[in-house]
């Protein structure tokens, strides 16, 4: 056999044996593609992790958004096809029903103490601090104490906001509006901490305040 017709034979060879093993490597690549697919296929999440229950139907929270709440039941509810068990909170204030997954509870807190009522009734009598800053940055600083949830917060925003019976002292709407947030969310609380009419709280807050009742005319 010529020796030009073996080495083309051999290169014809090689070709082949290159194309296959680029063939080879194709297919390869391709299975694991779809193997990799196959690993990544995300699988839907049917029920919510289970997390123990801090709070029971019946007790009173507060939710610092919104104040003071009665946890009417725990109940699941379907959010983007994941069962998610909620605890259906009633807002007397706002005459409103709400919805907290029970994996968010910890935005939420128990009622004030007897202890703390008074700590923060103590807070009420004492001496107003007012920064010299502008309204508007202060507005929002008593915004954010009101909406932290936190009671001292909440009593020093109402002592700071207090006017007393002066009616000289000009007040602006949005100071009357923060004041009254902050007053009305101390008040339901107090209430039902210390087990006693709407009215009496009020007194005990007012006297607190110094804002003793108007005398009636004669």
């Amino acid at each position: 056999m010529p020796k030009k017709k073996a080495k083309k034979i051999k290169k014809n060879k090689k070709v082949k044996k290159l194309k296959t093993k680029k063939i080879q490597k194709k297919e390869d690549i391709l299975k694991l593609q779809k193997s990799s697919d196959q690993k990544t296929e995300i699988t839907k999440i049917k029920k919510q992790a289970t997390e123990k229950k801090i709070f029971k139907p019946k007790d009173y929270v507060v939710y610092p958004k919104h104040g003071v709440g009665q946890i009417l039941a725990v109940s699941t509810k379907t959010i983007g096809g994941i069962d998610v068990q909620c605890y259906d909170i009633k807002f007397e204030k706002d005459k409103a029903l709400g919805l907290l997954p029970i994996n968010k509870q910890s935005y939420l807190r128990p009622l004030a103490t007897i202890n703390q009522v008074n700590k923060s009734l103590n807070i009420l009598k004492s001496k107003p601090k007012i920064k010299r800053t502008m309204w508007s940055r202060r507005a929002q600083e008593y915004d954010q104490k009101i909406n932290s949830g936190k009671i001292y917060e909440l009593a020093e925003v109402v002592r700071d906001l207090n006017k007393g019976n002066d009616t000289l002292v000009d007040q602006s709407y949005s100071e009357r509006q923060l004041f009254e947030k902050a007053y009305e969310r101390m008040l339901s609380e107090f209430q039902i901490v210390l087990k006693i009419t709407h009215e009496n709280t009020q007194k005990k807050m007012d006297k607190a305040l110094n804002r003793l009742p108007p005398v009636p005319e004669a």
